[in-house]
């Protein structure tokens, strides 16, 4: 299983900018999904998460109302469209996945629920 991010990138507080993680192999409708950023010296967060089915998100506090997770599965896609972006959401985010069962439909917030992750995407909010 391979996960690829796209869309990051050095914008102005206030703009939005979307981000893209292309999942290769596995079965991307069966993959739980989730976003997570470090900011340098400090500990990863998650901020978004969703479920094998999309019926469960969940946002860090953060980012709640301004961040929004979604998943294509025709596209093998999860993407994160990020709203009113400030300087504090400026850190590398990394798209995670975890296959699970059909009866663990819900969205975790825990790196150590994920096994599988992406290389990580630069996003820079600066005036």
């Amino acid at each position: 299983v391979q996960l690829e991010e796209s869309g990051g990138g050095l914008v102005q507080p206030g703009v939005s900018l979307r981000l893209a993680c292309a999942v290769s192999g596995g079965t991307f409708s069966r993959f739980a999904l989730a976003w997570f950023r470090q900011a340098p010296g400090k500990d990863r967060e998650c901020v978004a998460a969703i479920s094998w089915s999309g019926g469960s998100t969940l946002y860090g506090d953060s980012v709640k109302g301004r961040f929004t997770i979604s998943r294509d599965n025709a596209k093998n896609t999860v993407y994160l469209q990020m709203n009113d972006l400030k300087p504090q959401d400026t850190a590398v985010y990394y798209c995670a996945a975890d296959l699970r069962d059909y009866t663990a439909d819900y969205a975790t917030d825990m790196d150590f629920d994920y096994e599988y992750w992406g290389q990580g995407t630069q996003v820079t909010v600066s005036s």
